[in-house]
Formats: C-alpha cells, structure tokens, sequence
C-alpha cells in the first residue's frame, strides 16, 4: 500500500489503469477506452554510481494504435535538476525501448504546474538540439467532481482529483459526495481508494476535519456504527502501531473521539493513555462510538481507574 501523497499520486496510474483515459482527454489527447497498460521497472541508470528513477513508466497499448511509453512523476516542488533529468528520462527511455515516450507530471500547486509544463530546450548559439514538452495536470486543470453519478462512472479519477485538490477549498466539495459513493463499492476497492485520501488530506487539517466527517455520515462500516471490521480498523491505523493491547485500545478510543470531534482535555488525553487495564479501555472502547461527551464516555469510573496504583 502506498505510504505517502508523493507515491500515491503516481502510483495510482499503475494500480487504476482506468484513470488514463479521462486523464488524457483532460490533456486533450484522445486515446481509446481500450488499452492494455503494463508497468515497467521505472529504473533509468546506466553507471551504477549515478542513480536515476523515474517515479513510474507504463506501457501503454491502445487498441487503435501503435505502443508507446508514458514517464509519470509526481512533483511537490520545483528542482531545477528536473530541467535536465526530465529530457533523460525521455531520451534513455526512447532509446531503451525503442518506443515513443511521453512524460506526465503530477503536481498538487498551480504555481509548480505552471513551470513543470516547460519546454526544457538544450541548445547553444541560438540553437535548440533538444526540447521537452511534459504533459501536467493538477488543480489547474483536473475538474471537480461532486455530482455521486458522475464520481460513480470513474471512481479512480474523482479520487485522484480529490487528492490534486486536497489543499484547496474546491476540493472540500468533492469529499461529501465521493465517501457517499465509496461506500457502494466492495470492500477491497473501498478501503484502497480511502486510504489514498486518508494521506492526501493528512496534514491539511480543514480536508481531514471534513473527510472525517464525511466517513461517519456516508461510511457504514466506519466511525459511529461499532461494528468489528470498525474496531479492528482503528487499531490497526492507530498512530506509531501500538507495541501492545492496552496501547492499541487506548489509541483506538482517540482516533475514534478525534474523528467524532469529541473535544478532549489534556487530562482526558493523559487519563486514556495512561490506562493499562483492559477491561476498563474495552468499556471506553465500546463508549466512544456512541458517546457525546467525555463524561458519558467516563460515566461511573473513579477518576484513576485503569491506572497502576
């Protein structure tokens, strides 16, 4: 699984091959519903001590035309290595595989976008040897999709649109209406697609307070319902992995109270953390599902409860 909004934003073209198409007709590049795409290792090194990796290449087959390579790399700020890696990519590539190649970059800031769409020229004396034209999307041009009918017809691209968008408030609108439609879908593809929008909107704290908001009303396996797949999933996302049971519970009732927006005190927070007795963070457990307060979750415990004496 991907672990970062840097992989997640390439790594999604290899896992949901789908995406392509909508994404090319964004570009204004036709190419047919029907492809075969294959990944390839995106390893571009020639002299062991210089290291060069393109983020993913796929091999692109459409069925009205001949294969070609498609270079995809995902930038979160402007290098001007890029200006002369990029044209390498495409050159050792071409002449690797002996196929036409075309660089897409995916950026999250319009301002990035703007300069990664080039041309990148190599030349002296007023002459051009070389130039790279990359194909980019981002905020600037990926649509924002709301309407459940049309987030239905291409999930992969509405989720990848919500994660370009993460940091703009056009991109809070997209949030509602996609975990509605998420929840339609089989559980492996459900969790596959949150997960990449659980690390796009991580530390953008308005996205994540209305992700989080939207899981609990859309999510019927999530926050607010108890359910066991819903138990387990919060302790098995729980922050730094908790190395034991009473730690994994205990992290568990946090993560449920935060998404839950139950505002807890520094005592509180030091209350269920500092809690070592199963029985009592199992009946926390259960509570903070349904409870609206600290004190219902609390209700009837003596202030050390839990706690080595």
């Amino acid at each position: 699984m991907v672990t970062s909004l840097h992989e997640a934003s390439h790594r999604i073209f290899n896992e949901r091959p789908e995406i392509l198409v909508p994404v090319f007709k964004v570009l204004g590049i036709p190419l047919p519903e029907k492809a075969t795409v294959d990944a390839l290792v995106p390893d571009v090194t020639e002299i062991r001590p210089l290291e060069r990796r393109v983020d993913s290449v796929l091999r692109v087959t459409p069925s009205d035309g001949d294969t070609f390579l498609l270079a995809i790399e995902s930038q979160g700020s402007k290098k001007e290595e890029k200006e002369s890696s990029w044209p390498y990519y495409v050159a050792h590539l071409r002449e690797k595989y002996r196929k036409p190649v075309l660089l897409l970059v995916v950026c999250q800031n319009q301002g990035i976008a703007k300069w990664a769409t080039g041309p990148f020229t190599c030349g002296a004396r007023g002459w051009t040897a070389q130039a790279t034209y990359p194909l980019v999307v981002g905020p600037h041009n990926l649509p924002v999709l709301t309407e459940p009918r049309a987030i239905s017809e291409n999930v992969a691209m509405a989720v990848f649109s919500a994660m370009a968008h993460s940091r703009s408030r056009k991109g809070l609108a997209i949030l509602d209406p996609l975990a509605q439609v998420l929840n339609g879908l089989g559980k492996d593809t459900a969790e596959y697609y949150f997960d990449l929008i659980d690390i796009s909107v991580a530390d953008v704290p308005a996205a994540k307070r209305k992700w989080s908001h939207a899981m609990a009303t859309f999510f019927t396996a999530f926050p607010g319902r108890g359910t066991v797949r819903e138990t387990a999933y919060f302790e098995g996302k729980a922050e730094g992995k908790a190395e034991g049971k009473a730690e994994g519970e205990a992290n568990a009732v946090l993560r449920i109270l935060d998404l839950r927006n139950i505002t807890l005190t520094e005592a509180d927070h030091d209350r269920i953390t500092t809690c070592t007795d199963l029985d009592t963070l199992g009946r926390w457990l259960d509570r903070s599902l349904t409870a609206a307060t600290t004190a219902e979750l609390f209700a009837d415990e003596p202030a050390g409860a839990g706690t080595d004496q």
